[in-house]
């Protein structure tokens, strides 16, 4: 990717879908101001997200083994199974630690469920509204899979195992510094203004995914290093 520059972003923020991507980005600032949301609901969000990338992941790996044929196909669900146990099982960990520390701050431990689907009832629960915030989300990945991915021919230049290793890097990342942010919070007592910080956080991120999706529509040619997440 070129240097984040002051032009980068003003191309980037030429493209209205980078203006809706930054309003999905800050639309919890709704949660907290008139759901009452504090940082746990807020992670989880984060972590909820995790688990839509890794479905828009797994189309955009099909996605791209059926532009190669009929055997890629057949690869690609091998390689699919493969992440869904790995990435799937990093995303549980993740959950797991975020819920048993969130229950121990709330001082009671009473609604620790070790399984993978109660661990998404759990982060479910945590926020009012949680539904609303992750279809947002949800329908945001799925416009960007069909508008980037699908119509515009990236699955042609790409395989399997490249969209494989997409989201780790976004685990990495960005989500290792708003989970270490929500035990700082924690520990502070959540103040008002640390909660919002972690949103801006989330929204400089996606300000800078911006920039990258819209320099590699500006040269599809060239070579793709480094991507961390469908977005």
């Amino acid at each position: 990717m070129k240097r984040l520059t002051p032009a980068a972003l003003v191309q980037a923020y030429r493209d209205p879908v980078s203006w809706l991507i930054l309003a999905v980005d800050l639309f919890p600032v709704i949660a907290i101001f008139q759901l009452g949301w504090g940082a746990a609901a807020l992670v989880f969000l984060y972590w909820l997200e995790n688990l839509v990338i890794g479905f828009i992941t797994l189309l955009r790996m099909f996605a791209a083994a059926a532009a190669t044929g009929a055997s890629a196909i057949v690869g690609a669900f091998a390689f699919g199974a493969f992440f869904l146990f790995h990435y799937g099982m990093f995303c549980f960990v993740h959950g797991v630690f975020l819920m048993v520390f969130a229950e121990i701050s709330a001082g009671t431990g009473e609604n620790i469920s070790i399984s993978p689907l109660g661990l998404v009832r759990y982060a479910l629960s945590t926020g009012g509204g949680m539904f609303w915030f992750l279809g947002t989300i949800l329908a945001l990945q799925l416009f960007l899979f069909l508008r980037d991915f699908i119509f515009r021919g990236a699955y042609r230049e790409t395989n399997p195992m490249l969209e494989m290793a997409k989201p780790y890097g976004r685990i990495v990342v960005l989500h290792i510094a708003l989970f270490a942010g929500f035990g700082l919070l924690i520990c502070l007592g959540e103040p008002f203004v640390g909660v919002l910080a972690l949103i801006l956080l989330r929204a400089v991120w996606g300000a800078v995914q911006s920039v990258r999706r819209q320099q590699e529509i500006a040269a599809p040619a060239s070579p793709k290093v480094d991507e961390a997440s469908p977005i």
